[in-house]
């Protein structure tokens, strides 16, 4: 590699987004010099395209415990990332609307309530006092009240801030094309320069596959292309975050009245292009699902739909912790929730990075990497 300027740092994060920033700051305030390298603009991808769900409700059982400390950390923003980021807590209820839905509902929430989720099953009647926009469709229903959302609109400000203010070099439309071994470290290619680190973190995402292959690993990074929309703004038609057990609709209005949609249907995209286009029959069907639920969606006007991309493993569970084979190389993401446990998951990754132990364990990714 060629290079027209040297840099020195003791980590260099690739990828600018939750976990990668949550990562860097951390790190910064453990006493290294950092560097993020970001394809585009911080939390700009995956971390700003998704609704802003902060839910118990939708995570596995096993990252239930992590998802609460997160939830802490979103709660507390102010302290620790310099900014209200629109923390707003409202409860949630989870839907079902058939008899197969319902076995799925009570299952999985019975198991998260297992791991710590304050979960609970409700009637119909509860729940319209609690929501009193809601249909009467539902068959079961699922009560979690520490349910909640967070702006992702303000997300990449404040990281911003809060790594500046922590004196960590934030290079933003800096792709990485490479990074080889150098001596004791790596040296980490964006193009025109090469930067030289004594750690590299990858935390790019959609993108985590094809990075690991830089080190050898053929890992199996899973990717989606998720819809959001969202509507005009509305007075007050409902009170808390609502999704489905079939895993196909997330609801929430925010302060200023507009209502976001989503819940997983698909749009066309790839990750060298990023979200492409909404499929046209996937938005109706999602809109037709929330009107079907919140019947005054009836007298809202959708103004925008957009894509997202969002990567997990076959397992569903998070990659956190060192590159096997890679002395100080360390890997986060394919979290699903990500949006929700990002700041925990890099808080304890930086806490390993730093040689302290981590207060959870992190998600090793050797149980996809064979001998």
């Amino acid at each position: 590699m060629s290079a027209n300027v040297n840099l020195d740092f003791d980590a260099v994060v690739v990828g600018g987004g939750i976990s990668g920033c949550t990562t860097a700051l951390h790190l910064a305030r453990g006493g290294m010099r950092v560097a993020v390298l970001e394809a585009g603009s911080l939390c700009r991808a995956a971390s700003n395209a998704n609704s802003g769900t902060l839910s118990m409700q939708i995570k596995r059982a096993a990252l239930v415990p992590y998802s609460m400390r997160s939830w802490e950390l979103w709660k507390t923003a102010p302290q620790w990332l310099g900014r209200d980021v629109g923390f707003t807590v409202q409860g949630g209820l989870t839907l079902a609307y058939d008899d197969e839905e319902a076995e799925m509902l009570e299952i999985r929430m019975g198991e998260r309530r297992d791991a710590g989720a304050p979960i609970e099953f409700i009637g119909l009647e509860r729940a319209q006092e609690i929501e009193p926009g809601l249909s009467g469709h539902a068959r079961l229903i699922a009560y979690c009240p520490m349910d909640a959302f967070s702006d992702t609109l303000v997300i990449g400000h404040a990281y911003r801030a809060a790594l500046a203010a922590d004196g960590v070099a934030i290079h933003e439309a800096s792709p990485v094309a490479g990074i080889e071994r150098d001596g004791d470290g790596f040296a980490v290619a964006t193009g025109e320069s090469v930067i030289r680190t004594r750690r590299v973190v990858l935390a790019g995402g959609v993108w985590l596959g094809r990075m690991l292959a830089w080190f050898g690993h053929d890992v199996p990074v899973e990717c989606g292309v998720d819809m959001v929309s969202v509507t005009e703004n509305m007075p007050p038609i409902m009170r808390t975050v609502i999704g489905a057990a079939s895993g196909l609709l997330t609801i929430k209005q925010k302060a200023n009245g507009s209502v976001l949609i989503g819940g997983g249907w698909k749009g066309i995209g790839n990750i060298d292009m990023g979200g492409v286009e909404v499929i046209p029959g996937n938005l109706i069907g999602n809109l037709r699902l929330a009107h079907y639920t919140i019947p005054r969606l009836a007298e809202a006007r959708v103004i925008r739909a957009w894509l997202g991309m969002d990567a997990n493993m076959p397992d569903f569970m998070p990659l956190v912790g060192p590159v096997p084979g890679a002395e100080g190389a360390f890997v986060i993401g394919c979290i699903r929730g990500g949006y929700t446990i990002g700041p925990y998951m890099g808080w304890l990754l930086a806490e390993r990075i730093l040689g302290r132990e981590p207060e959870m364990p992190l998600f090793d990714m050797s149980r996809y990497v064979s001998d």
